[in-house]
């Protein structure tokens, strides 16, 4: 393929923007080259400034449960933006989705709008210490809640030490106040809250992780996560920022029968435009401005247009249980072909998948937190990476990024994905 295109946009794009992207991960850093610029995507593909077709496998991170440009809700933003673009004041599209979603997630009973992911967890942990009195929280290795200061955070030497920060502007009283888990180990985390006991406002996590790779809950884990929150006074966030209506109509919690105190929300309530929520039991959602003394405010909050894409989603999604059909059977016919090529080609590689989410590990250990999914072959990964680029298959640019399978996956598009899987393997090894 030629992408001389994306080439010399990349080249120009350093001159203005630091690293030539305005998201880290899509510099290519990890698995080498320039990255691809996308100029158009329509249903299972994206097209590129070079005019090349991929299958891809990304869908914005998550939210395009419906593939690319559906066409309900593509028809839901035009009709939309013949009423202008945004208000700043309050409109009847925002309590729709509001009551759409208490509707669909089990723990929401009162929700904020916001404009992304990142503000929901900012937000959902501010309200926490404000309604518990409490400064602390807990967060765990390998989990991402965006870029908010008390999310940047490493574990230091041992269970009980205080995290470090992990970026230059994180001051070391944000630190101070962030304890770090590693994810699966009920120990550890048993260890840390009695090291705490009285002084932790929240525990945050994706109940499973889409950041270091797709990474699953062992059986019991979330249960008893949700037993010491509650017998600690601990508010539990659910960040579903990724999995909130992806794996079930209701999310995460909905599929594990496991309901938190709040609910953290991004992509998917704007059908892939920016926007976040976050929500929960109602005496908590309670202390948030105006109702109560926690401050929260965002002029694009609701936006309209958001707000018009996300209710055509969430309205589809809620009304074809078949689409969560038809996507765990997606998932499970390529983790299938997957382990059929691995076998074939002498492999022993690691599969995690669940529903939609997927990632095939470079690693022969099972990968149930970051330590073990950092055990992976990253120049392997680089090369099975750009090995898929050629043959059409647009993969995230990162060993740590899960996989995410839409509805517009057509079989002949499975079977082309397995194929070129175990091509790119075989090149690769």
């Amino acid at each position: 393929m030629q992408r001389t295109q994306s080439q010399d946009l990349f080249e120009k794009a350093r001159q203005y923007i630091p690293g030539g992207v305005n998201s880290p991960v899509r510099a290519f850093r990890a698995v080498g080259g320039s990255p691809v610029f996308i100029k158009s995507a329509k249903g299972p593909y994206i097209y590129d400034e070079d005019g090349n077709q991929y299958l891809e496998f990304i869908n914005s991170w998550g939210p395009m449960i419906l593939g690319h440009a559906h066409e309900l809700i593509e028809k839901a933003v035009s009709d939309a933006i013949q009423n202008s673009f945004s208000f700043g004041a309050p409109t009847r599209k925002e309590v729709e989705m509001a009551e759409l979603i208490v509707g669909m997630v089990p723990s929401v009973e009162k929700v904020r709008m916001v404009n992304s992911g990142t503000e929901a967890t900012m937000s959902a942990i501010r309200v926490a210490r404000g309604y518990t009195g409490r400064d602390k929280i807990i967060k765990f290795e390998g989990c991402y809640h965006g870029h908010g200061d008390s999310f940047l955070i490493s574990a230091g030497s041992g269970a009980v030490t205080m995290g470090v920060p992990d970026s230059p502007g994180v001051t070391k009283g944000v630190a101070n106040d962030t304890l770090t888990a590693p994810f699966n180990d009920l120990p550890a985390l048993q260890q840390l809250i009695d090291a705490n006991r009285g002084q932790i406002a929240a525990l945050i996590l994706e109940p499973v992780v889409g950041n270091m790779g797709c990474v699953l809950p062992n059986a019991g884990y979330l249960e008893a996560i949700r037993s010491m929150c509650t017998k600690e006074g601990i508010v539990l966030i659910f960040d579903e920022v990724m999995t909130g209506f992806r794996l079930a109509k209701g999310g995460a919690q909905e599929r594990f029968g496991i309901v938190p105190d709040m609910t953290t929300m991004g992509k998917i309530i704007g059908g892939g435009m920016p926007v976040g929520a976050y929500g929960g039991k109602r005496e908590i959602m309670d202390c948030v401005s105006p109702a109560g003394p926690v401050y929260q405010a965002g002029t694009l909050s609701g936006n309209p247009i958001a707000m018009s894409a996300g209710l055509a989603m969430l309205r589809y999604l809620e009304a074809h249980s078949e689409v969560y059909t038809r996507l765990d059977e997606v998932g499970n016919t390529i983790t299938a072909g997957f382990k059929a090529s691995l076998q074939k080609l002498g492999l022993n590689f690691t599969i995690n998948h669940i529903g939609s989410m997927f990632t095939l590990f470079m690693t022969d250990q099972p990968v149930t937190d970051f330590t073990s999914a950092k055990a992976s072959d990253l120049p392997m990964f680089g090369r099975y990476f750009q090995a898929m680029l050629k043959r059409g298959i647009y993969l995230a640019p990162s060993q740590f990024e899960s996989l995410f399978f839409s509805y517009a996956l057509e079989d002949a598009h499975i079977q082309q994905l397995i194929e070129a899987n175990e091509e790119a393997l075989r090149e690769v090894i």
